[in-house]
């Protein structure tokens, strides 16, 4: 269990042994929660903005010579297609 100072101006130092295994850098904001037994600090974990064409080509499969259609992502259509249904 690690310990903190309060300083005279009210700020809390957390262990660097703490920040770095919770990946808190400069500028890591964190909840501070008062419960009936003292206060519960809680890192608040930002999600960086992404523009959705930057995600472009991250998934890549390999051509099998065959278009591919809707139907082919429907898991129903599956079961009316004879070539799926086993005798």
């Amino acid at each position: 269990m690690s310990t903190a100072l309060v300083s005279s101006k009210g700020q809390i130092v957390l262990p660097a042994a703490l920040r770095h295994k919770l990946g808190m850098g400069v500028g890591a904001k964190v909840e501070i929660l008062e419960e009936s037994d003292g206060l519960k600090l809680r890192l608040i974990r930002t999600v960086a903005h992404t523009e959705v064409s930057g995600m472009a080509g991250m998934v890549k499969a390999k051509a099998r010579g065959v278009p591919r259609r809707l139907e082919d992502f429907d898991p129903a259509s599956l079961l009316s297609r004879p070539e799926s249904r086993k005798a």
